[in-house]
């Protein structure tokens, strides 16, 4: 919970945080076997749904909370404590509600009129190929990564559309298709946030109607239609500005919960020497550093977000030199982390690499979190750094 007691943190608010803190605890029971099955079981997804966790970012008007990102983000880091897979599929899964409520109302009304419950996955990365018919487009492609595809009924691919300023640029554009137009391959096997499924998507000549599509970056009000029937504040941020710490947050949960497990560890375990953990200074620096990290980055995190909700709230528009520090700064979030864990695995000592050990699990997921292209620190840290040095902005997200 913030230490802080803003106006977003309504009762509402801070009953849904609870709800996400009180599933923790089964999420690290199941956590173990959720990375060696390489899947989130479905009953732990539906304690989730049932908890009205997926529904923080979705309009009212269509059953959800219309809350605040810094819940959406608490509620992530509670249940990375538990199982970072687990939070990074809710991150990437949760946030979509927010997406949709941008595309036309018939696109709100193919997925939510009838059950409003229906989950939505994605993959962004810019592959597929969109030929222009009568009424939308043949789309066709091949992604990887699509986080909790299993546990979706729609998915979000990206690709690149013509500019309708007749520009003759391209840009990149959000397509929304049911999961009868996609095949999943089963290919997600790797070195940790392996319960997350993320497996590659392909589509093979599916029709997608104009109104199932979004222009990702553009912010304007004929760029994000949906605006017309969700006017709140909460749907006027910037994609980025919502969407990257989707993949950046776990991490300060699962390093939290690190800390828990080598505490308890700490507490009982006596080295093949004889040393007791809790003794060590190794241990008790990086006990403390990995604290005092965490509590950095949520602090970074709150104020950003308090920034971000009052230029929705009042119009102002954000300079770029700003927006693109925020980006670096989400960005760096699993270095720290990843920075962190590392101490805390290598005070762990030789024992501590067995899979019995939950920080040894945490260790290969951050290290994969880092991974992901929103993740790559040094790129968005340069980006910063050539527009304070006057060189033009090259990010075409912000």
């Amino acid at each position: 919970m913030p230490a802080t007691h803003d106006d977003y943190l309504t009762p509402e608010a801070i009953t849904l945080i609870e709800r996400a803190r009180a599933l923790a605890p089964m999420l690290a029971e199941r956590a173990a076997a959720a990375d060696r099955e390489g899947r989130v079981r479905t009953e732990t997804i539906e304690a989730i749904a049932e908890a009205g966790l997926y529904k923080v970012l979705q309009p009212k008007r269509w059953g959800g909370y219309e809350l605040d990102p810094r819940v959406f983000y608490t509620i992530q880091m509670e249940l990375a404590r538990g199982c970072m897979s687990t939070a990074w599929m809710y991150g990437v899964v949760g946030v979509h509600p927010w997406q949709l409520a941008l595309f036309p109302e018939q696109a709100q009304q193919d997925v939510w009129s009838k059950d409003n419950n229906v989950r939505v996955a994605s993959t962004y990365m810019p592959t597929g190929k969109a030929e222009a018919v009568e009424g939308g487009y043949r789309f066709t492609g091949r992604w990887s990564f699509s986080t909790g595809i299993e546990h979706c009924d729609w998915i979000f691919l990206g690709g690149l559309l013509p500019k309708k300023d007749g520009s003759g640029a391209i840009e990149h554009a959000t397509f929304m298709l049911p999961k009868s137009d996609l095949r999943i391959e089963d290919n997600w096997d790797v070195l940790g946030l392996r319960a997350t499924g993320s497996h590659d998507i392909i589509v093979e000549g599916a029709f997608v109607p104009e109104y199932r599509t979004q222009r990702t970056n553009d912010h304007s009000d004929a760029g994000c239609p949906g605006r017309a029937t969700n006017p709140g504040w909460l749907y006027r941020i910037p994609f980025t500005q919502v969407f990257q710490r989707a993949v950046s947050t776990a991490c300060i949960g699962a390093l939290e919960g690190a800390v828990d497990s080598f505490r308890e560890r700490a507490a009982a375990h006596i080295g093949k020497h004889g040393t007791k953990m809790a003794e060590d200074i190794n241990s008790q620096q990086a006990v403390t550093e990995a604290m005092m990290a965490t509590d950095q980055l949520k602090l970074v995190l709150y104020r950003n977000y308090a920034r971000i909700v009052h230029c929705a709230k009042s119009g102002e528009r954000m300079p770029v030199e700003e927006r693109l520090m925020q980006r670096a700064q989400a960005a760096t979030v699993p270095k720290l982390c990843g920075e962190r864990i590392n101490e805390l695995m290598r005070a762990c000592a030789a024992s501590g690499t067995f899979k019995t050990n939950p920080v040894e699990r945490v260790f290969r997921d951050i290290s994969t979190g880092r991974g992901h292209i929103a993740n790559n620190t040094d790129v968005y840290v340069r980006a910063h750094g050539g527009v304070m040095l006057g060189l033009p902005n090259m990010d075409a997200f912000v």
